[in-house]
C-alpha cells in the first residue's frame, strides 16, 4: 500500500458503497414468507403490536449477517453485533412486503431505529458511489460533487434521517482510521470491513 499524502481540509472522496442484493437463502421461502403470507391472508394490515407476534422476519437476520459480511447496509461499517433487518419498504406503507427477502437491508439497531418508517430515506441497493462523500479531515459524511439538486436533497435527507455525522459514528470512523495509519490493521482488512472508508482512503492515496 502506497503512503498516504496530506489531506487538506475539506477534501472529499467519493461515496457509500452501493450494496447488492444477495441470493435468496433456500430456507426462507419456509422459515419466513410461508409463515408471513399465511399470518397476511388472516391480517392484510397489522399494526405494528401485531406485527411484532409475527415476526418471521428475526428468522433471517444470520442469513443477512452472513450474505453481506455483518456490514450494515446504510453505514458501510463492520458492526457484528446489535445489528437488525431493516424493512427498506416499512411495513406500515407496504405489509405485502413484510416478509420478502428482496425488502430487507441488514441495519445497525441504531440506524434501523433512527430510520423507522420514513420512505425518504435511499436505498442502498440503488445508489450511485459517487453520491457520498467521506471529508476524511472530520469524517463527516456529505453530499458528493456534481450532484443535480434533486439527489443532493435526497442525500441530505438521508445523512439527516439516519443521523450518520452523530459523535458515535464520526468516532468509530475515526477509530477505524486511526488504525489503518497506524498500521494496526492492513488495507485490505480495511476493504473487507469498511468498504466506505477504504474507497476514500484509495482515492486520496498518491504513490
Amino acid at each position: 500500500m502506497a503512503a498516504l499524502a496530506p489531506l487538506s481540509r475539506g477534501e472529499r472522496g467519493q461515496g457509500l458503497i452501493r450494496t447488492t442484493l444477495s441470493p435468496e437463502p433456500s430456507r426462507f421461502g419456509a422459515d419466513v414468507r410461508a409463515k408471513g403470507q399465511a399470518y397476511l391472508r388472516t391480517k392484510p394490515k397489522p399494526n405494528a403490536k401485531q406485527f411484532g407476534r409475527h415476526a418471521y422476519w428475526k428468522a433471517a437476520l444470520p442469513w443477512l449477517k452472513a450474505a453481506h459480511g455483518n456490514i450494515c447496509a446504510f453505514s458501510c461499517l463492520w458492526i457484528p453485533g446489535q445489528c437488525s433487518v431493516d424493512h427498506y419498504e416499512p411495513k406500515s406503507v407496504r405489509p405485502d412486503l413484510a416478509y420478502e427477502w428482496s425488502n430487507y437491508r441488514l441495519a445497525t439497531d441504531r440506524i434501523n431505529s433512527n430510520k423507522g418508517e420514513s420512505t425518504r430515506v435511499l436505498d442502498p441497493f440503488q445508489i450511485q458511489n459517487e453520491w457520498f462523500a467521506l471529508d476524511l479531515a472530520n469524517l463527516y459524511v456529505g453530499p458528493g460533487a456534481g450532484l443535480d439538486q434533486a439527489t443532493r436533497t435526497r442525500v441530505e435527507e438521508t445523512i439527516a434521517i439516519l443521523r450518520l455525522n452523530d459523535e458515535v459514528w464520526v468516532e468509530y470512523r475515526f477509530e477505524v482510521l486511526r488504525e489503518f495509519l497506524d498500521g494496526t490493521v492492513a488495507f485490505d482488512f480495511l476493504q473487507r470491513r469498511y468498504p466506505f472508508i477504504a474507497a476514500e482512503v484509495a482515492r486520496q492515496t498518491r504513490a
